[in-house]
This record gives structure tokens, sequence and C-alpha cells, in this order.
């Protein structure tokens, strides 16, 4: 890791506390002379950081370009009243502010350098804030996605002459309202999505001759007319008849990217003809139902590419093998692929990045031609029905299944998260040291295991979730500097006094689990002590016991132990031979 360099250091002097805030921002005149690029970080930093309040703006009016307020829940009229007095403003993003109305936005008005306005589900955002915003003839980028504006409110946008970015996603735009924005001749990205667009209104899209980009997403638009100029189309959750009909030439229209994730093909080699597929590097399509996927054959440039949910079977991956040397994302997630059907692919896609077999058919005898994927970086196996070991030859000698990963020697993300390995499959992971993401759920792996993971010195994200870890275990694990987060959700043998212990000495980890849902800090977890203690000495009654506590589960081994995580389970029929008299139930 690159050590910090010194303006990196300055603005996190300048934005470790509300003290140090306070005590730059009488120096005023410095700031104004603050280079742009270095105002928009320090600005930024202090927003992340919760540390911004309206009249700290007023610092920033002559330096800042660009700022992002996203989903910041307290920006109301008065900030919008000291960001109105920025006048080099460029970029100003409020997506998702619910204090942003129509009233309180009329102070941008006067922002002559304002680009780009991001009010994207800023429900109070109506018809008559359009009428403030279209005073801004500067704007390039406008996006009222999920807002109050209506159709009427659209029309009044075909003013703003300079627009290449619209975003009227889930306003219910109408054809007659897509011809009033004809006039908008610059427009390069046009998202329609929840529109209320239909066949007849889609030929109008042939008046942006600039269009590059265009979302029709959940809208009943079946055949779209010729576009030349597009090179990005979202038509997903669509019924599809014919994508670009019309007189074209011969190669069709050279899309690079298409989403029709959860659509309907009447005949997809029909409706893609006017698309020339050997332009095509990212296809969605996820979820959607075709009457054949032969037309995969013609993607010869393919190198993202989405089938999951698309109920494909192995005689799908022999096309996709045919033209997979340039492929680098593969997801086939819920898909009825198998073992044999991934070993068409070993060798055939060595550039292949990403690569998910999520709740597919596949065994363990499908590591062996995954590992023969040398470029591999996520990979996501779960909910497979790998068991984690094979047998060595014609003998009944078991072997970790997890050892062919080894030659994976790339691979940064791997989720074997519902699979239900044993503690003897981890060490093998343990030679993958590039890992920066490791995701188990199994009700198998127990304290050993847990202890070997440490190990790995380049894990972020560790899952270990639904295992049989005991306190000792949990507390003896020293994670290195690098882990970020650990999601223990469902190791069920851990206490509160474990949580909090590990939250106290490793405070910069995120700890998820059930217990440390209302643990936000250190000081929270001391205070919940203190309360507790204070709380058992006034209800402790005279001459109560000051024996130890017993923990009873340290009598039982991992296999008892699961069989009481279910005990409670309707119908489930227990059968721990040393269980003690004490603890039977009786009737």
């Amino acid at each position: 890791m690159a050590a910090p360099s010194l303006v990196e250091k300055c603005i996190e002097a300048a934005t470790a506390t509300a003290e140090a805030v306070e005590r730059w921002r009488r120096l005023r005149r410095t700031l104004e002379r603050l280079p742009s690029h270095l105002a928009d970080q320090l600005l930024a930093r202090l927003i992340s950081r919760k540390l911004v309040f309206p009249s700290l703006l007023e610092v920033f009016q002559h330096s800042v370009e660009k700022i992002n307020l996203s989903g910041e829940y307290m920006v109301d009229g008065e900030w919008l009243a000291y960001l109105g007095a920025f006048r080099c403003l460029h970029s100003l993003k409020l997506a998702d502010c619910r204090g942003v109305s129509s009233s309180s936005i009329w102070p941008l008005a006067g922002i002559d350098a304002l680009k780009e306005l991001d009010l994207s589900r800023c429900e109070k955002f109506t018809d008559a804030g359009v009428k403030h915003i279209i005073t801004i003839q500067s704007l390039e980028k406008l996006y009222l996605c999920q807002t109050g504006v209506t159709a009427s409110g659209v029309m009044l946008l075909s003013s703003l002459s300079n627009l290449s970015v619209l975003d009227l996603g889930g306003i219910s735009v109408t054809d007659k309202t897509l011809s009033s924005l004809q006039v908008l001749t610059k427009l390069e990205h046009l998202d329609l999505w929840g529109s209320r667009i239909t066949d007849a209104g889609a030929p109008i899209l042939k008046a942006f001759t600039r269009l590059g980009s265009l979302s029709l997403l959940w809208t009943t638009v079946t055949t779209l007319p010729l576009l030349p100029s597009l090179r990005t189309l979202n038509m997903s959750n669509c019924t599809i008849n014919s994508i670009f009909k019309g007189p074209h030439s011969s190669g069709g229209v050279p899309l690079s990217k298409l989403i029709v994730s959860g659509s309907v093909f009447k005949n997809a080699e029909k409706a893609l003809s006017g698309v020339d597929l050997n332009c095509v590097t990212s296809l969605d399509l996820s979820g959607s139902l075709s009457n054949s996927f032969d037309f995969l054959e013609k993607l010869e440039n393919l190198e993202h590419l989405n089938l999951g949910f698309c109920g494909i079977t192995d005689t799908t991956l022999e096309t996709i093998a045919k033209n997979g040397d340039g492929l680098r994302y593969l997801d086939l997630k819920h898909t009825k692929v198998t073992s044999n059907g991934i070993s068409v692919l070993a060798g055939a896609v060595p550039k292949l990045e990403f690569l998910s077999l999520a709740s597919t058919m596949i065994d363990d005898s499908a590591l062996s031609y995954i590992s023969m994927m040398p470029s591999l970086q996520t990979l996501d196996l779960s909910q497979t029905r790998i068991k984690g070991y094979m047998h060595q030859g014609n003998n009944s000698v078991k072997m970790p299944s997890s050892c062919r990963l080894v030659d994976l020697i790339h691979l940064a993300s791997l989720n074997l998260e519902g699979i239900q390995l044993r503690d003897e499959a981890i060490n093998p992971l343990l030679n993958l040291r590039n890992l920066e993401y490791l995701y188990l759920k199994s009700e198998h792996l127990s304290d050993s295991s847990f202890q070997m993971l440490s190990s790995l010195s380049g894990l972020k994200c560790l899952g270990f979730q639904g295992a049989v870890l005991t306190d000792s275990g949990f507390l003896s694990y020293v994670p290195h500097e690098n882990l970020k987060k650990l999601d223990l959700r469902d190791c069920w043998l851990l206490t509160q006094e474990a949580i909090s212990s590990f939250c106290k000495r490793y405070p910069k980890i995120d700890l998820v689990h059930e217990l440390n849902a209302f643990q936000v800090n250190s000081n929270t977890v001391r205070d919940q002590n203190q309360v507790k203690q204070r709380r058992a000495r006034r209800e402790e009654p005279k001459g109560a016991s000051k024996a130890p506590f017993a923990d009873e589960r340290i009598k039982y081994t991992i296999e008892e132990l699961i069989q009481l995580q279910h005990a409670m389970e309707p119908g489930y029929d227990i059968d721990l031979p040393h269980i003690p008299p004490e603890l039977k139930r009786t009737e």
C-alpha cells in the first residue's frame, strides 16, 4: 500500500474532528484561494464524515466545482440557499434528498455555470420546480428519475437546448410528451424506463440523431425503429418483436451493449436481425424467455455475458465455448448446467475473470475444469452440489476437492456459501494468497478452520456463517490489518460478552452478528455492560450463590451441538445418548 501523499494527510487532519474544522473555518480568505480540485476533495471528505452544516458551505462558494450530497437527509431549503451562491459550481448531486422540494430549489436558478443536476428520487420536486431549473440554460445533464414531475412538467424541458443527458425514469412520459422533446437534438443519453411510450411513439426517437444510449425498461414498446447512432440499449422486462426495424445496411446497427433481462422474445433470431451481433461486447439475457439461444454463436467479440435464470443447459455452453476467447464475465446462476457442461469451457475461456455458477447442478468434479480458467478473479459456487471432497481413483479414500482451486493464482473473491464444507476442506484454500473476499456458510465448520483462515493476510471480508464457533475459538482469532468486515451470522454458540470483547479489541472491523445488531461502537458496549452490572446488583437476592457460571455446551461434541441447534424444529427427532437426565424434556 502506497504511503498517503502530503495533500491526503492535510485533508485527513483538516477533517479529523469538528474542532479541527472550526479552527480552519476562520481562515476564510485562505480557503477562497484553494484550487478547485482540492476544495472538492476537502468538502467531499467533510460530507462523508457528517461534519458539514449550512453556514460552513459559505467558505467553499468561490472554489468548489463538484458537490455530491446524495442521500443526505438533512439537506433542505437552508442548504440550497447557500448553494445558490456558488458561482463556480459545475455539478450538483441531490439524489435521495428527501428535504429537497420545488420551492427550495429556486436559489439554484442563479448558477450560470451549472452543467449537471441530479434530483433523482426527490419526491417533493414537482412541475413547479421545473420552472426554476429551466432558467439554467447551461445544463447539460439532468436527472429527474422518480420525482413528482408529470408529463406537463417534462414538456417544459424542451427549452434546455444544451441537454445531452436526460433521465426521466419512472415518470409517466407519453408519446405526446416525447414528441415535445424532439428539439433537444444534442441528446446522447435518454432514460425512459417505466414510461407510457408505445410502439406508435417509438419512431419519434429517430429525431435524436446523436442518441448513443437509450433505456426503455418496463415499457410496452415491442418494436424499435432504426437508430444508427445507438450503442447501448436497455429493453429489459419488455416483449420484444423487433429491434431496429427498417431498412439498414447488411451488417445492422453496431450495438456494443444490449440489456434485455426479463424480456420475452417471440423469435430471438428475427428480433435481433437488425443488430450487428459481431459488435456486441456486453449482453444481459438474465431471466429472459427465448425459443432459442443459437444466435449466441454469432457473438464473436463478446466480453460480458449474463444468462442467469434463463434455464439454459449444457448445450448452450458448447455454443459459448466457440467464441470464448475474449469472454471476461460469465453469469450462469440458477441455470440447468452441470459439470459436464463446464468441462466444455475448460481451456476455452482463457481471459475469463468472473464466473457465477450459484444454484446450479455442478458437483465437485467441476472444480477440475474450473482450475483450467487461469484468469479467474471472482468465483461464485454457492448453493451447488459440491460436497467439498472427492474420491481418489477407485479407492474409498476421500481428498478435499478444494485443492483443485489452488491453481487459480489470481482469485480474489470466492463464495462457497451453502456448501456443507468440513474443516479439512479449508486447508487447501490457504494457498490462495491473493484472496480478498471469502464467503463460507456451513454447520460443519468449527474453531479449527476459523483459526486456519487467519493466515490469509490479504482478506478484506470474511464470511463464516452458521458454523460451530465457540467463544474461545473466536477470541483467539487474530485478524490481519486488512480485514474490514467479518460476517458471523448464525454462529449461535457465540455470546454477547465474546462479541463485545472482540469489538473493543478490533474497533475498525465491521462485525456482523445477530447479537451485535445494536453495537455501534465500543462506547455503546461499555455503557451496556455497566447498566447490566448495576441492574444485576439491584436484582440479586440476598444469599444468592456467587458460584461462577458453567457453560454446559462444553460437554458435547460438534455433532451433538448441531443436533441441539435443530432440536427446536417441529418434528425433529433428537438422538443424544449422552444427554444429562436433568436436561431431558419431560412431558
